[in-house]
C-alpha cells in the first residue's frame, strides 16, 4: 500500500516506552496470553470516543474486557442479511466462542454521534441526512428513541437523555439476537447497561425495575 506512512515518532517512542516497562514487567503474563488465549469474563460495547477510556474506568488488565467501539455505542437489530456487520459479528463471536457471563453496554456524555443524531432529528444535519453518510445512518439506529425526549427544552438535559436511551435501545436490539436472548433466558448471559459522565468520573448503571439510571 503505497500510501501508508511510517508510525509516527510520538508513538514510536511511547511504543518503546511500554515496552521496557509495562510488558518487561509482565512478560510471564504476556507470554501466558498469547499461548492460552483469552477468556475475559465481559464485553464491553462502547462509543469510539477518545475520552471513554474502558479499562481505566475498571480498572482492568489484558485478557479481562473482551471490548468493541462504535459510534455511540450502538448495537443495530438481528439481521442476517448476508452483509457486512461488524457489531453483530463481534456480538457472536463474544457470545458463541468466548462465552462471556456479560455484556455491557457503556455510555457516555458529550456524545457527538448522539448530538448528530439530535441534530438530524430538528433538521439542521442535512450532510448526515445524505445517503452517503456512513455516520448519518449508522445514527438511523437511535433516530426512533427521539421521540422520547423531543419534548425537552435544555439541549444539554436532551442529550444526556437520549445518550441513555442509546444505551437502552442496544440493549433491546441486543436481545434480538437468537443466541444472545437464548443465554439470556438460561442465566448464562447478563445484559447491563452504563453511562459515565467524562467530566465528573461519574458513573451510572440502569435498573430495569425502576427503569431508571442510577449512581453506582
Amino acid at each position: 500500500m503505497k500510501k501508508a506512512k511510517p508510525l509516527p515518532a510520538y508513538l514510536t517512542k511511547r511504543y518503546h516506552g511500554w515496552k521496557a516497562t509495562g510488558f518487561s514487567e509482565n512478560r510471564a503474563w504476556y507470554r501466558r496470553l498469547a499461548t492460552e488465549g483469552q477468556r475475559p469474563r465481559a464485553m464491553v460495547i462502547s462509543c469510539c470516543d477518545s475520552r471513554v477510556h474502558v479499562t481505566s474506568i475498571f480498572g482492568a488488565d489484558s485478557g479481562e474486557f473482551f471490548i468493541h467501539r462504535n459510534i455511540a455505542n450502538l448495537v443495530p437489530p438481528y439481521e442476517p442479511d448476508g452483509d457486512h456487520h461488524g457489531t453483530s459479528a463481534t456480538v457472536e463471536y463474544a457470545v458463541q466462542v468466548l462465552k462471556v457471563a456479560h455484556l455491557i453496554v457503556l455510555g457516555h456524555s458529550s456524545c457527538g454521534g448522539v448530538q448528530g443524531c439530535i441534530d438530524m432529528c430538528k433538521g439542521i444535519a442535512p450532510q448526515l441526512e445524505e445517503k452517503t453518510s456512513f455516520v448519518g445512518r449508522w445514527m438511523d439506529i437511535l433516530k426512533p428513541k427521539y421521540e422520547l425526549v423531543e419534548q425537552e427544552t435544555d439541549p444539554q438535559v436532551q442529550a444526556r437523555m437520549l445518550e441513555k436511551q442509546a444505551v437502552l435501545a442496544s440493549l433491546e436490539n441486543l436481545m434480538t439476537f437468537p443466541f444472545v436472548a437464548e443465554k439470556v433466558d438460561r442465566g448464562e448471559l447478563s445484559l447491563h447497561g452504563l453511562w459515565t459522565d467524562i467530566a465528573e468520573g461519574g458513573l451510572e448503571a440502569y435498573h430495569a425495575e425502576s427503569g431508571e439510571f442510577a449512581p453506582v
